[in-house]
């Protein structure tokens, strides 16, 4: 096993254990949630907002995540299914995304639930994918939810530039056969507008995906609340 950690940067705390700075960070989510709501673009909206509150990179980084338009929180609650929708449904999902968020918040990196009620971290692929000590606790995760929830059939759509994303889809493959799990694995050089396009039930916390997407399923936050995980959570609502 890989003693690699998705875990916290240093300095983390010093940007968000406080209540001063998570104060901050959620006056911030409004002001821009304003902003984009009457037009402006996300990334201006964050530097300004970022810059009134003074914030660092990671800061603004979260920021970012967390924020939506009233436009778009309504739309992707409409758009929101519930566990019991999934039973017998074929569902597809984003595999570095969830993959990396659940790998993030097992080793106790900070985990933003947003205005749009999805969870985000400040993770990143940058290219290349490496397995962590956390990765099996992630697919085990998964595992749980999709016996629970009896679904059909799960596939994982891995971005086929990033480096190792053929190691990762053998290991869940391999992972599938072992524990008996009706998965499928692909890799796309397009997965976002794969996912966005699809009919089928998506799982995704990409914000343009959820905008594009027919339906999609909040795993995350079903993880966190139905299996009570130990979460090291920022709520930005």
């Amino acid at each position: 096993m890989n003693n690699r950690n998705r875990g916290k940067n240093t300095g983390d705390d010093t940007l968000f254990a406080s209540e001063k700075q998570i104060s901050k960070l959620k006056s911030a989510v409004q002001d821009m949630q304003y902003l984009l709501t009457r037009g402006y673009p996300e990334k201006a909206s964050a530097e300004l907002a970022g810059n009134r509150y003074r914030f660092k990179s990671r800061q603004i980084q979260a920021l970012r995540g967390a924020s939506a338009s009233e436009m778009q929180i309504q739309n992707r609650k409409l758009k929101r299914l519930e566990a019991a929708d999934l039973k017998e449904k074929n569902v597809y999902l984003d595999g570095f995304n969830v993959l990396i968020l659940l790998e993030s918040l097992f080793s106790g990196a900070y985990i933003f639930e947003g205005a749009d009620g999805c969870f985000r971290d400040l993770s990143g692929v940058h290219g290349t994918y490496k397995r962590v000590s956390q990765t099996m606790s992630a697919m085990d995760a998964v595992a749980l939810f999709f016996r629970k929830n009896q679904l059909k059939k799960l596939v994982w759509i891995f971005d086929q530039p990033v480096s190792n994303s053929g190691r990762i889809k053998q290991l869940i493959l391999d992972f599938a056969v072992e524990n008996n799990l009706n998965w499928e694995a692909e890799l796309q050089y397009n997965p976002d507008k794969f996912l966005a396009e699809s009919s089928e039930i998506i799982i995704s916390s990409d914000a343009w995906i959820l905008d594009h997407c027919k339906k999609w399923f909040n795993l995350i936050g079903y993880l966190i609340e139905e299996e009570n995980l130990s979460v090291n959570l920022i709520r930005l609502l």
